[in-house]
């Protein structure tokens, strides 16, 4: 069911309601019930295909820190048993393979972000991380298909969105791909029965994922489960969350230095500000109301708010702090930031195409040439119009700029 209707009781409901979270709920009134009566343990699960997640998964680390936030219990799964397989959901196409030990390292990288904005330790509403490779690992082929495969018809498989997203589209789908959900389904069981996990919270595309493992354990176990979702997240003008003209906006410090990230909330559109520091900050809702009455030019210190206060959780405060102050110096001051990427200028010089190009400004020369055409790029502010203008090594630090929101510094490499 939709969260058609805002009456909850329970802090934790209310809390997810008022901020934006809840796009559905599986017992709405029987959750509400639970989380008032006891800490609820409740879980997300993320895959180790990378070093780092990037800003689409920041949501669900925030749903876990609400759910801390109101007296519950977050447990973090790291995938390094379901990562071997690759979850289909919204995917186009098959994942990499990984090795055991690139998974293993991946998990020891994403870490430190979910100790920024979680609690750890002991306590009954601390924060937990296990990996289900210590269940899924021990599992034997015949033992599982046994066990878990008389709960699951192929004829409803197919109907789930990550399934029927691959075959309209005519994708591969591999039967490695299509066991994911089993597995999934088996990791709130094994949660339920190890941690007394009663709640699992997702994205709007696990929702199929989340009912298959409710029912397979109320009928392998007889233990009522709970599940919410949340909305697709989309940017005001439909473009996917977590996704810049650059590339991914990537959480960890080594993918994607602190500027760079906080500049990414800086230039968000307008229209999401307020729903954006209501998602991912801790910026009071009476606040929030007052910053969505600002017009004009006002709307810009609510985008530094909103920059600061998601930099301070995901990177730390003193990351903000030097990222704001480079923002300042080069959004108001017109300067040269301490934060801003620096490109390395040979003493023979380097043409602007490839100045731009190694900024990240562009990722082809083709686009290079249609941002110079255009009058965006710029050198200390003054455009250059030539796509053969020849930089020289300069004898002290040249802004270069991709329009008004976008620079790096030009420096004689040493």
């Amino acid at each position: 069911m939709t969260d058609s209707a805002p009456s909850h009781q329970s802090p934790l409901l209310r809390l997810l309601s008022e901020r934006g979270y809840i796009h559905q709920l599986t017992d709405a009134v029987g959750l509400d019930a639970l989380a008032q009566r006891q800490v609820v343990p409740g879980y997300i699960g993320f895959d180790a295909t990378a070093p780092s997640l990037h800003v689409g998964s920041l949501v669900q680390i925030m749903l876990l820190r609400r759910l801390q936030q109101s007296g519950h219990k977050p447990i973090v799964v790291m995938g390094g048993g379901t990562t071997k397989v690759g979850d289909p959901s919204g995917k186009d196409e098959s994942r990499k393979m990984l090795s055991a030990e690139g998974i293993r390292a991946n998990i020891a990288a994403l870490r430190p972000v979910f100790e920024r904005l979680l609690t750890f330790g002991d306590g009954p509403t601390d924060a937990v991380m296990v990996d289900n490779d210590t269940w899924l690992g021990q599992l034997g082929y015949v033992d599982l298909l046994r066990e878990v495969g008389p709960h699951f018809t192929i004829n409803r498989m197919l109907t789930f969105d990550s399934v029927k997203l691959r075959l309209d589209r005519e994708q591969p789908l591999t039967f490695l791909e299509f066991n994911y959900m089993i597995l999934q389904a088996y990791d709130f069981r094994e949660l339920a029965l190890r941690h007394g996990c009663r709640l699992q919270l997702g994205g709007s595309d696990q929702w199929g994922n989340i009912v298959n493992g409710i029912e397979l354990t109320r009928r392998k176990e007889g233990i009522e489960l709970f599940g919410v979702t949340t909305p697709l997240l989309t940017t005001a003008d439909g473009a996917k969350m977590g996704k810049s003209v650059s590339g991914a906006v990537w959480l960890n410090e080594d993918a994607l230095p602190s500027y760079d990230f906080w500049q990414y909330w800086r230039n968000v559109d307008d229209r999401d500000v307020a729903r954006f520091l209501r998602l991912f900050t801790d910026v009071p809702l009476d606040e929030i109301a007052r910053i969505e009455t600002l017009e004009g030019a006002e709307i810009n210190v609510a985008k530094i708010l909103l920059a600061n206060e998601v930099t301070a959780l995901v990177r730390g405060h003193s990351a903000a702090e030097a990222a704001a102050a480079t923002g300042t110096a080069t959004f108001a001051q017109g300067g040269i930031g301490g934060e801003l990427p620096i490109i390395a200028v040979p003493a023979g010089g380097i043409g602007l195409i490839d100045a731009l190009l190694e900024a990240g400004f562009a990722a082809s020369r083709g686009e290079a040439k249609r941002l110079i055409a255009g009058g965006g790029a710029r050198l200390d502010g003054a455009a250059v119009n030539d796509d053969a203008h020849w930089i020289s090594a300069p004898a002290h630090n040249v802004r270069l700029s991709a329009g008004k929101k976008k620079h790096a510094v030009l420096r004689a490499a040493s």
